[in-house]
């Protein structure tokens, strides 16, 4: 069990850094966009939303491929088994259907989905945050 853990910390470790390098970068430009001035305010908050919204699947997508590369390398899951797919499944909290992962490597699942639910919760509020200062002007 405790090469899960450390596993699971090494991988998490991974994903937080990604996903805090790109929350800088979305709030520092929302800030930047929120300085500015323009004749259409929604307009702009409107692509503003649009842009942070991608850029965090982008995140959240790589976290993913993080995710699935430790599974390759430890494996965790049945041979065969499309690994994007089950990281994916993992991290959104999906549940499983058709793939398993390996009796040795069980607790990367839940671990998976702990970190993609906490991701997810601090997108959430970041978004908000930059709606709030692209409104703010």
């Amino acid at each position: 069990m405790l090469d899960q853990i450390l596993v699971c910390g090494a991988v998490t470790v991974c994903s937080v850094t990604i996903h805090a390098l790109v929350m800088t970068l979305v709030v520092n430009a929302a800030q930047a966009m929120g300085r500015k001035r323009t004749t259409r305010p929604s307009l702009r908050l409107a692509g503003v939303m649009i842009v942070t919204v991608l850029v965090l699947m982008a995140a959240h997508t790589s976290e993913v491929m993080v995710w699935a590369l430790a599974y390759l390398l430890v494996g965790a899951a049945p041979v065969g088994a499309n690994l994007i797919y089950f990281a994916f499944v993992n991290y959104t909290t999906l549940g499983y259907g058709d793939v398993l992962p390996t009796s040795d490597w069980q607790l990367l699942g839940p671990i998976t989905a702990m970190n993609g639910v906490l991701l997810f919760g601090w997108s959430t509020a970041v978004i908000f945050e930059v709606m709030r200062r692209a409104m703010a002007t």
